[in-house]
């Protein structure tokens, strides 16, 4: 395993990542003895960088990291989200107040069993409170103690900027893939010309960059992928064409289409750590081996050119959460 600064002044991680939140129920059900096997096998073999959030799983998802660390949270560098409320059955509600964030904090350090927690994520700006607000609130966290560094989740190249200036930003957190390229646009050159990290969560699609998804049916009933416009009809249909592309490619190269897409990202640049998730040792395993694999220029150019400009059919999120990325 490879390790890099996330950012500048930022903490050393390792060159992959592991995202947490499909141990909580979002991709079916969980398995809670299996996710802590995993998240103990890839201490084993380096991952430093775990990923989670306050609303995954209700909390659930940062009691169970904290389970599966305990003893050897020292070995790992925790980063975890606030400010989405959970509420109902349906999607989260952003909250960016003050008293919201010092609340959650809190109640995070409980659930992960933690005095400090080392990275600390706005994972949506609230359009009702002021960004300098919301950091504000955090910056105090950091001057106590409770959060060593500060991030961003799913923001405008303007809002980083406006963030930055109020407390110092470490790592921007956003989609990021071989079909998901937004970022590039706007947010990667922000983040590089401050010395901001980019962490690319869903670096493998949610699951289907890496192959062998033909229909909705195949997920399970609460899997909710199935409710995004990606995994529906007509675009379900010609973005599984154009993961066979991909598959053919790895195939080709004596690699899974999971690790080939892996690969690229992190051929994107050496400031981008992706955390692709998984609840299962097999993958993870499978995920971290991407981490040594180097694609030539031409092995890019045919990948990018298996995926049409402009990515997938369909949005990334349904329309509601959709409305909470800050553009």
């Amino acid at each position: 395993m490879d390790y890099q600064a996330l950012g500048h002044g930022g903490p050393t991680v390792s060159a992959v990542g592991l995202g947490c939140m499909g141990m909580s129920g979002s991709y079916g059900p969980g398995d809670e003895a299996e996710s802590a096997a995993t998240i103990k096998r890839a201490l084993e073999l380096g991952v430093t960088l775990f990923d989670t959030g306050d609303f995954y799983g209700d909390g659930d998802n940062e009691r169970l990291l904290g389970r599966a660390l305990a003893g050897r949270r020292h070995e790992a560098v925790i980063a975890t989200k606030t400010g989405m409320r959970r509420g109902g059955d349906g999607p989260p509600r952003v909250d960016g107040t003050s008293s919201y964030l010092r609340r959650a904090c809190d109640a995070s350090l409980v659930r992960l069993g933690v005095e400090q927690i080392e990275l600390y994520y706005l994972a949506r700006v609230d359009p009702a409170v002021p960004v300098e607000e919301s950091v504000g609130a955090m910056s105090e966290l950091a001057a106590s103690g409770k959060v060593r560094f500060l991030g961003l989740s799913e923001a405008s190249a303007e809002t980083i900027r406006r963030a930055h200036a109020v407390h110092p930003i470490t790592a921007v957190q956003t989609e990021y893939s071989l079909w998901e390229r937004h970022a590039e646009e706007a947010v990667l050159p922000t983040v590089r010309e401050l010395g901001i990290g980019f962490v690319a969560y869903s670096p493998l699609g949610r699951g289907f960059l890496a192959g062998g998804l033909h229909s909705a049916a195949e997920l399970v009933e609460n899997d909710f992928r199935r409710f995004t416009p990606r995994y529906q009809g007509q675009n379900l249909a010609r973005n599984a064409r154009i993961v066979e592309r991909v598959e053919e490619l790895a195939a080709e190269m004596g690699a899974t289409a999971a690790q080939l897409a892996l690969a690229w990202v992190r051929a994107r640049g050496d400031d981008i750590v992706p955390i692709p998730g998984t609840k299962r040792r097999r993958y993870l395993e499978q995920n971290v081996e991407a981490a040594s694999i180097e694609l030539s220029s031409d092995q890019l150019a045919r990948l990018e050119a298996a995926v049409p400009e402009g990515g997938p059919a369909g949005d990334r999120y349904p329309e509601p959460i959709m409305q909470t990325i800050d553009s």
